[in-house]
């Protein structure tokens, strides 16, 4: 059966990123670290999902933030995908950079060397076309892109977004979490997250999904069905930059057709296991067909 290519609008971050890879974290103290396994590349969860979403076949525009300078030029080329648009607003603070540092663990601390600007100077009525037409609206937390939502509100478009390592209580998250009916985030900070989910379904959010990086991920329906799913551990972790990205991007894949929750969560930790087995903040071999061929040996019949 032939679907036809969803329209989805990302709205996020695009960074150029240094990313070092110890086997373990140093200790605080002076030192010097010899060797190390070094890159540089895009990075960022606007660049991450929108990548992800054209791979698996989205019609995809990513608006973002990008700098006058020879680091913009380097995301683009990360970006240049047949049905990947990228509309960019100069940020006059430069295009965002951060360095990464990640152990054998796949644990992160991540510097932001040179953060976008919080308010930038937008005219986000533009947009309003693009969020209009597309059958998926996704918000990234980046300060920004708060002032899409009022748009998405008024447009009656219902609204995705991901709190990453959300602690339960910063109040920054708040106009995203009272905007969204689809909520990701990540258990690293808030131990205690399925009191969280419970009320985001009582408050009417349709799905809320939680992930536990190696330990796998819960989402919890407005149906009140706890639906738990194993991260798949026979991919080698190489490099767990974008895994949450990922994750979210095979869970859309699914979900946009028309898949159960419980085929989304196995989308959705294939797609994250393929992207820890690859150095990128996306696999380099996925789209639909490796996809769904994975699918099939891993989960039986699609």
């Amino acid at each position: 059966m032939q679907f036809k290519p969803k329209k989805i609008f990302v709205s996020g971050g695009a960074s150029y990123n240094a990313v070092i890879c110890l086997d373990d974290f140093f200790e605080p103290k002076p030192q010097t670290i010899h060797s190390c396994d070094y890159n540089e590349t895009i990075g960022n969860t606007g660049a991450g999902k929108a990548l992800g979403l054209s791979k698996l076949g989205f019609d995809t525009t990513l608006h973002t933030l990008l700098g006058e300078d020879d680091y913009a030029t380097k995301v683009k080329s990360y970006l240049d995908l047949p049905n990947l648009d990228i509309l960019a607003d100069i940020d006059p603070k430069g295009t965002e950079r951060h360095l990464n540092i990640l152990n054998s663990k796949g644990e992160r601390i991540s510097i932001f060397t040179n953060p976008s600007s919080d308010n930038p100077d937008i005219d986000f009525e533009r947009y309003r076309n693009n969020i209009q037409s597309s059958d998926f609206v996704v918000i990234n937390i980046s300060n920004y892109c708060r002032n899409f939502l009022p748009i998405c509100k008024e447009l009656n478009k219902l609204v995705w977004t991901d709190l990453h390592d959300y602690d339960g209580s910063n109040t920054y998250h708040q106009d995203f979490i009272d905007a969204s009916d689809y909520i990701f985030f990540s258990s690293e900070n808030l131990k205690d997250y399925k009191s969280f989910m419970l009320q985001m379904i009582e408050s009417g959010k349709k799905l809320v999904v939680c992930t536990h990086g190696s330990d796998g991920a819960t989402a919890f329906t407005h149906k009140k069905e706890w639906i738990y799913e194993p991260a798949l551990l026979d991919f080698e972790l190489v490099n767990s930059n974008g895994a949450g990205d990922s994750f979210f991007a095979g869970f859309m894949y699914a979900f946009s057709k028309s898949k159960s929750v419980k085929q989304c969560m196995h989308y959705a930790t294939l797609v994250a296991a393929m992207c820890v087995n690859s150095n990128g903040i996306v696999s380099d071999v996925l789209d639909e067909e490796k996809l769904e061929n994975a699918y099939t040996t891993y989960f039986g019949e699609r």
